[in-house]
């Protein structure tokens, strides 16, 4: 299955998904500002999108292709532990 295509049906076929809904569905145990920071860190790896630049309050959220990328990396490095775990 294709993940990104999957993500646009569960979105609506929104390219930029509000953060708050990447949030409520794939890291619902932190709080918007604590994904933020381990974002900026580089403890998730997940591109944060702001749709004006030039203002600090402005909307985020996550193109649906860098979401897809992220939900694939993270099936990748499940498979590998699992495999590494079973042998």
């Amino acid at each position: 299955m294709n993940t990104q295509l999957l993500l646009a049906a569960q979105y609506d076929g929104l390219a930029i998904i509000p953060l708050e809904r990447v949030r409520k569905d794939y890291f619902p145990h932190l709080s918007e500002q604590r994904l933020m920071e381990r974002v900026l860190s580089g403890k998730i790896n997940l591109p944060i999108v702001r749709i004006d630049p030039t203002s600090q309050k402005t909307a985020r959220g996550v193109a649906i292709e860098h979401l897809a990328a992220w939900i694939d990396e993270r099936k990748s490095a499940a498979e590998k532990e699992w495999k590494a775990l079973a042998s």
